[in-house]
């Protein structure tokens, strides 16, 4: 790699860390080619993205950025996730750490805020964007309906009244 791709390399990786809200740093070593390729379509599906990174060039990338604290992660085989959805990201990575070993959580960021691993599992049990959007929506919904059967319980029961006055007539 000559000194233009890694200059490019760098500020690639620069512009993902200017335009993410949460990063997620592991180790990999050890997986094969098709568990990385499984990873990042889970990571894919989840609106998140799986990169194998170079460790210097990536501390260069986050010098001068909110993720600056996790340069003392990238040591070793690393990998980052990241996605907007401050929880995807985490999310994806825990649940492909209890299935496979030999992907390690070595921490992450949050906005300016470091995680450690258990930060990181922490925030993965935190419902998404969409399941809390899901939530609010149905919240909402939910009173308008009630107020729609409370509205239409006394028309019905006018009407069964008048029905039944209609049958004691017939019936006289």
């Amino acid at each position: 790699m000559d000194r233009t791709q890694k200059a490019e390399l760098v500020s690639d990786l620069r512009g993902v860390f200017e335009g993410t809200s949460m990063v997620v740093v592991t180790h990999y070593s050890g997986m094969t080619v098709g568990q990385m390729g499984d990873l990042r379509g889970r990571m894919r599906e989840a609106g998140a993205s799986f990169k194998v990174t170079k460790n210097r060039l990536t501390r260069l990338a986050l010098d001068g950025t909110k993720f600056t604290g996790l340069s003392d992660m990238f040591t070793g085989p690393t990998a980052i996730a990241y996605s907007d959805d401050p929880v995807a990201a985490a999310k994806v990575a825990v649940g492909y750490a209890k299935e496979n070993d030999k992907l390690v959580i070595l921490g992450g960021g949050l906005a300016e805020e470091v995680l450690d691993a258990d930060g990181v599992r922490a925030l993965a049990t935190l419902p998404s964007l969409d399941e809390l959007r899901a939530k609010i929506v149905g919240m909402i919904a939910t009173p308008a309906t009630r107020m729609a059967q409370v509205l239409q319980a006394p028309a019905g029961q006018v009407a069964r009244v008048i029905g039944a006055y209609a049958e004691q007539g017939e019936a006289a």
